[in-house]
């Protein structure tokens, strides 16, 4: 950026090429409008550090008002990481919110879920209506094969979205996902920004340190230099495409669906069954395989509390074409499905007292 002193142009320092990228990318994908209230989710690593000073350099350019959150894990390698987050939110004056957990969580995924449950509580507190988050390309590369090592379908391989709502009223922003952990790490160094290490990354009893420290070197010494970016290409492609599939199966869903009246089933079931979802199985059979599984995984979800497996959106798409009288054994919640003529029927089951 040049400014001008006493007639004569001077380069300013603090305003950088990654500055000038991130301004680029939020007015392209307008991810974060003018005058909206920000809460910045830092850690205390590089790319957090660095998304927060690059957001407190474009502030005064798109009229956000700012904070910043963290969330301490209670881990013992995290002692006074909330005050050095601090003491930096103190520096640049901005807002500082701070959740801490209840108690220690060793998981990843219940670390996970617990750290974004806090952020929407602050966001609720103080009527932010973003959350903003570190993530970089890096991560969506490392999300990416991690998902596709556990055996995701393309749902868990386009992970990391730009952005996605978490309640009705508070959205998650990845503003990073076209800029590299190496690059967030010459920016901080640039900027002198206090880097804190952060001990978790490090530790390779965890599956994602091993992918960032094992995994991802080991692909670009010997198959592909650029493979992070080229996994973060093919998370984008694939996220398009489960954004077109999803509408098509929701479309499909809704022209399939039977309204149903009644608790009555075939007496011949010898079960008493409440019917929570009837099914045309002619027009789901002239959908694709793709849009059929993705219509199943869709009511399975409404009516369980856990994720739908891969069995269970099998057993049921199966019924599609199965012979009268064919059912699923039951899903979680007590539910299960069985064919009716034309029909797939969906039904919370209850043994008959004679049973008993």
């Amino acid at each position: 950026m040049i400014r001008k002193t006493s007639g004569e142009e001077v380069y300013d320092c603090s305003w950088t090429l990654l500055h000038a990228r991130l301004h680029q990318i939020l007015r392209q994908r307008q991810l974060l409008p003018k005058q909206q209230q920000v809460l910045v989710a830092v850690s205390g690593g590089q790319d957090s550090l660095c998304l927060a000073k690059l957001l407190l350099d474009l502030k005064s350019k798109w009229g956000w008002q700012l904070a910043i959150a963290h969330c301490d894990h209670r881990w013992p390698w995290d002692t006074g990481i909330a005050a050095h987050v601090q003491d930096i939110a103190q520096n640049w004056a901005l807002p500082f919110h701070l959740q801490t957990a209840p108690e220690v969580t060793t998981s990843e995924a219940a670390a996970r879920q617990w750290r974004y449950q806090a952020l929407i509580k602050t966001a609720y507190s103080y009527g932010y209506q973003n959350i903003v988050t570190g993530h970089t390309k890096s991560d969506r590369a490392e999300t990416l094969l991690y998902n596709l090592i556990r055996g995701a379908g393309a749902d868990g391989l386009g992970a990391l979205t730009w952005q996605r709502l978490l309640t009705a009223e508070v959205k998650l922003v990845r503003p990073l996902l076209e800029v590299s952990r190496a690059e967030t790490l010459q920016f901080c160094q640039q900027q002198q920004l206090p880097i804190w290490e952060d001990a978790y990354n490090q530790d390779l009893k965890y599956a994602r340190s091993r992918i960032r420290q094992d995994v991802i070197p080991y692909l670009q010494t010997h198959f592909n230099p650029q493979v992070e970016t080229a996994l973060s290409h093919t998370a984008e492609l694939i996220r398009a495409d489960v954004e077109y599939l999803e509408q098509a199966a929701h479309q499909l869903r809704q022209e399939a669906t039977i309204s149903v009246k009644g608790n009555e089933l075939d007496a011949s079931a010898n079960i008493s069954s409440s019917q929570i979802l009837r099914l045309n199985r002619l027009i789901l059979r002239r959908a694709p395989l793709a849009l059929q599984r993705r219509a199943i995984r869709q009511i399975l979800v409404r009516f369980q509390q856990v994720a739908p497996s891969f069995e269970q959106i099998e057993a049921m798409t199966v019924l599609i074409n199965a012979p009268n009288r064919s059912r699923t054994s039951s899903f979680p919640g007590g539910t299960s499905a069985l064919v009716e003529g034309d029909s797939i029927v969906l039904v919370v089951e209850e043994v008959n007292s004679s049973q008993r």
